[in-house]
């Protein structure tokens, strides 16, 4: 059955292909299953528990917790009552989360562990918020199992009745954005436009899935968007689902549980190339010549171009003699990884495929619940972001900003109606992303307001600059600068493992670290990589100037959102004196 509102999703799945093993976490090591049965019976009761808690619908309720069955329990729960979800990010700050439950008029939150319920606690100090509950149990906190238990008798048939009354275009959803800049924004999305976006995916690569028998990795936040979307896909699709431990821990329940399917990120993606590069450099002999004349094969890989009989046969023997081992280390049994939230390094999509391991990049924001376009198996092309996905439109506007139209695109921003209007002009809604189409497919260039001019009136793409630079090995974090001065810079965090390679082979002390930034040989080293890379861009694109930063930026230190894009704002001021010194040395 084609759902029409997000509970369809798990409802469609316990007529068609019941599960045993539908959600999976593990709790003191061992994996613990609830089959579709089990989440259908303990969301019912959740729901009748909210309606003796007196929530009804259009309450909002906050929920903030890593990947666990309980997210779903919960999300479901309200979704058939019309309670609407506050999904927040665990790693954000107590003054986001006070600011987020007091713009919602949050009723009710459920978090998950001891310190996100004291973040929680923290931050509802001077906001009137009774129900508060956590998924591990807590000392002094009140348990969610508590809920599900207020009403243990009243007949199932009332939350049917909650459900015969919700329509496709009721509100959802409200996700706060992270953003780069300021207060988070409250995005609006409605049961039909999250449905909308599952039923074309399926329609895109439902059939690279066997129905009701494969299994998926779980390891991107739920609350985001992208992964959210993908939960329901599953429940469509009667995929069984395994939650993660930790990010540190994937690469062990990958090949604990052998999924066909994973969501990702390219930055994950990078740091997944990055070992196995950094492994190649550990080989000797005939085995290291074998990896890295496998490694330039696989960079020259297109699937929509037939390089010649001797390619294939050279490609057939690097598949069986080294990719096949990178198959291995993501469980054996990969059909499908979508990759979405940033640009994909088209050299990354190229080695992937090479090794027989197939990413399709997608693209989105959370306002277009969140797919616009889509790579898919049976049209793809490296560098793109793909074609639009059923039902929506894409055009781009005189200035070159990708618009698109279609029922993915929010009801709006949450008490935000001037910034509505905004980006929501004659129902095309503006992305604010820079783009061109090539024969149908959309290709991203960068970010509009992120686009800058230096002081001789060049424009500078700083986003598609930084996703070149990175391609080098020893490259890990980059942000290219430059506004209003005389030529572009950047601030360059090295790869430190790959680093401390080449300073053990290089003999070169790489014990402290911010005197190694400071090398003269280090900088050479980066100063040579610089210049590599600068031959692919014009003369005023070139970087002429660069500092290393001695620390990797992250989400808790405050430099990247929590889908790992740079916050440009907080990096320049964090780093606004060494940013003075480059430009200052060049007058």
């Amino acid at each position: 059955m084609k759902a029409t509102r997000t509970f369809d999703f798990a409802y469609n799945q316990l007529h068609s292909f019941p599960l045993k093993e539908c959600l999976n976490h593990k709790v003191n090591g061992e994996w613990v299953s609830y089959s579709t049965q089990e989440v259908i019976n303990i969301s019912q009761r959740l729901s009748l528990g909210f309606l003796k808690l007196g929530l009804k619908p259009g309450d909002k309720v906050a929920l903030i917790s890593d990947n666990r069955p309980e997210w779903n329990f919960v999300d479901l729960a309200c979704q058939q009552l019309g309670i609407v979800t506050v999904p927040l990010y665990p790693t954000i700050n107590v003054k986001d989360y006070k600011y987020i439950f007091e713009h919602a008029r949050v009723k009710a939150i459920f978090a998950g562990t001891r310190d996100l319920i004291e973040k929680v606690l923290e931050s509802t100090i001077e906001i009137p918020v009774d129900l508060i509950y956590s998924f591990d149990k807590l000392d002094g906190i009140a348990h969610w199992r508590e809920v599900a238990e207020l009403d243990a008798t009243s007949d199932l048939e009332i939350v049917e009745d909650y459900k015969d009354i919700i329509r496709p275009d009721d509100l959802l959803t409200i996700i706060y954005t992270s953003g780069t800049t300021g207060f988070p924004k409250g995005v609006m999305l409605t049961h039909s436009n999250l449905t909308t976006n599952v039923n074309a995916l399926i329609t895109l690569a439902g059939h690279m899935l066997i129905d009701g028998k494969d299994r998926a990795l779980s390891f991107l936040p739920m609350c985001h968007i992208f992964e959210r979307v993908t939960g329901y896909f599953y429940f469509q699709k009667g995929v069984s689902v395994y939650y993660a431990e930790s990010m540190e821990t994937i690469g062990d329940n990958l090949r604990e549980i052998k999924p066909q399917m994973f969501t990702c990120v390219p930055r994950l993606l990078e740091k997944v190339y990055d070992k196995i590069v950094a492994k190649g450099h550990e080989l000797k002999g005939i085995k290291r010549k074998l990896f890295f004349w496998a490694l330039r094969l696989g960079h020259r890989y297109d699937p929509n171009i037939n390089l010649g009989w001797w390619y294939n046969v050279q490609l057939k023997i690097a598949r069986k003699l080294i990719f096949s081992k990178w198959q291995e280390a993501l469980g054996g049994n990969i059909q499908l990884i979508p990759s979405g939230a940033a640009a994909l390094q088209p050299r990354l999509a190229r080695i992937f495929w090479a090794a027989g391991i197939k990413i399709f990049e997608g693209y989105g924001l959370t306002e277009t619940s969140p797919a616009i376009t889509l790579n898919h198996p049976d049209d793809i092309r490296i560098g793109c972001v793909g074609k639009p996905i059923p039902e929506v439109e894409v055009k781009i506007a005189d200035d070159g900003e990708i618009l698109c139209k279609g029922p993915n695109v929010m009801k709006g921003y949450y008490k935000n109606d001037e910034l509505t209007k905004e980006v929501l002009q004659d129902g095309w809604f503006h992305t604010g992303d820079i783009g061109i189409m090539e024969d149908g497919f959309v290709r991203i260039t960068d970010r509009k307001k992120e686009m800058f001019k230096t002081s001789g009136g060049k424009y500078i793409a700083p986003q598609m600059m930084e996703n070149k630079f990175k391609e080098s090995e020893f490259i890990e974090q980059i942000m290219v600068l430059g506004e209003g001065q005389k030529f572009p810079s950047a601030l360059i965090v090295p790869n430190f493992e790959i680093l401390e390679e080449w300073c053990d082979e290089n003999k070169v002390d790489s014990k402290n670290i911010e005197e190694l930034v400071k090398n003269p040989r280090i900088q050479d080293l980066y100063q040579i990589e610089v210049r590599r890379f600068n031959k692919e861009f014009g003369q005023w694109e070139q970087i002429k100037k660069f500092e290393l930063i001695d620390k990797s930026w992250g989400i808790d230190t405050g430099e990247l959102t929590p889908t790992l894009k740079l916050k440009r704002r907080i990096i320049k001021e964090k780093f606004k004196e060494l940013i003075k010194s480059i430009y200052d040395l060049a007058q």
